[in-house]
């Protein structure tokens, strides 16, 4: 029988990065299943249950027989429904057409099959630090040029635009925003988007504008994408999805929209990944889109109570301090009074307090010194890890 050894697998899985939520998520699982209470605060996933009206839809699909292949772009209802909403919702001019628009198996696939149709080995991408590990991942496996520009508590996790304008050049290829930030909450401002935007013109790169938290805003007003500034359209892939905000993460269902030629591009990549998303989801898809936002609404200003709750409560712990998230659903404070290495911490607070976190240096090296607290969690959980860490943390040898 043929032993796979460690001589046979790539080099270039060694690229590969790995997401430590889910590596958490399991050693959670573990403690949970010897009978510990565990708070999970370590996944980025709404507790809530997926609307009824869009598991109707769901239900109804299925008995109707559809359960078969479709075109890798996605179901054309779902890609019309896309369109217009993301036309609609970002105040976009000219609106998009479902020529724009690819459907995948959540906003993962979306990125690394993006990724894949631009970057050659040697391209330069640009990025901030901490950021969602998928980006610095599928890049530096498919060996572009990796420029990660660090994200500073003191701007309240607003981008350095003078150190990115020192960053790039005609060489750049590819700049990644995520606003609402994963792990920081931190969110854009217009001035940013334009400078960004400027930069973009300037150097003639793209920008790939991950915007999967678009409904988690806390800010006043209505949400501001890149795409929508002059000479932007062309220029943006907008990458979102239904895990967040319609509580459908185990559904897997996201979407790109980009300049038609690249979507087709990008269609190849999914016809040789996953083929397809599946009837079903789709129509749940367009549910969601067409249905009521009632239930968006609700679960946001959820969010909102629990945002303040767990802030307040962590800045009243001793030696720890956090800023007030704009947007997302986490909490990322500072524990660097504590400790630098937010890895033997997160394991501690797991093992003796039961609050299951991450360190922020998952998301990149500027997020040592910080651990991510994500309050998709009830008021009762939160009150309790809270409870859970400040009773914990005086036992901590750092």
């Amino acid at each position: 029988m043929l032993a796979v050894t460690q001589d046979r697998i790539a080099a270039a899985v060694g690229r590969l990065g790995a997401e430590n939520a889910f590596q958490v998520l399991a050693r959670a699982r573990a403690l949970e299943a010897k009978g510990r209470r565990v708070v999970h605060m370590e996944i980025g996933e709404p507790d809530f249950d997926t609307p009824q009206h869009i598991k109707e839809a769901a239900v109804a699909a299925l008995y109707a027989g559809e359960t078969h292949y479709l075109p890798s772009a996605g179901l054309a209802e779902l890609r019309s429904a896309v369109a217009e909403y993301s036309s609609r919702f970002r105040r976009i001019e000219p609106g998009y057409s479902p020529e724009n628009v690819i459907i995948t198996p959540g906003a993962k696939p979306a990125i690394w099959n993006t990724l894949c149709a631009l970057l050659n080995p040697g391209d330069e991408f640009v990025y901030f630090d901490p950021a969602y590990p998928a980006y610095a991942s599928a890049a530096g496996y498919l060996q572009a040029k990796v420029t990660a520009i660090p994200l500073r508590e003191e701007r309240n996790w607003r981008m350095d635009l003078d150190e990115l304008e020192r960053s790039v050049s005609e060489r750049t290829k590819l700049l990644v925003i995520n606003s609402p930030h994963n792990p920081t909450g931190g969110v854009l401002q217009r001035e940013d988007l334009e400078r960004i935007a400027e930069l973009a013109k300037r150097f003639d790169f793209l920008v790939l504008a991950d915007e999967i938290y678009s409904r988690n805003l806390y800010l006043e007003g209505e949400y501001l994408s890149i795409a929508s500034l002059p000479g932007m359209r062309e220029r943006t892939i907008i990458v979102d999805g239904f895990s967040k905000a319609y509580a459908m993460t185990g559904w897997r269902l996201g979407y790109a929209i980009m300049d038609e030629k690249l979507a087709n591009v990008v269609t190849l990549f999914n016809n040789n990944t996953f083929s397809c998303v599946a009837s079903f989801v789709q129509r749940a898809g367009i549910a969601a889109l067409h249905g009521p936002d009632e239930p968006v609404r609700a679960m946001n200003a959820t969010f909102r109570e629990r945002r303040d709750r767990i802030v307040a409560g962590l800045n009243a712990i001793p030696h720890l301090s956090c800023t007030l998230p704009e947007g997302a659903f986490y909490a990322f404070p500072n524990v660097s009074r504590i400790t630098r290495d937010g890895r033997k911490l997160a394991s501690f607070l797991l093992d003796e307090a039961g609050v299951a976190c991450t360190a922020g240096a998952a998301f990149g090296a500027a997020g040592e010194g910080y651990l991510r607290f994500s309050y998709a969690a009830s008021l009762e959980d939160i009150d309790w890890a809270l409870s859970a860490i400040a009773e914990a943390l005086p036992a901590f040898r750092g």
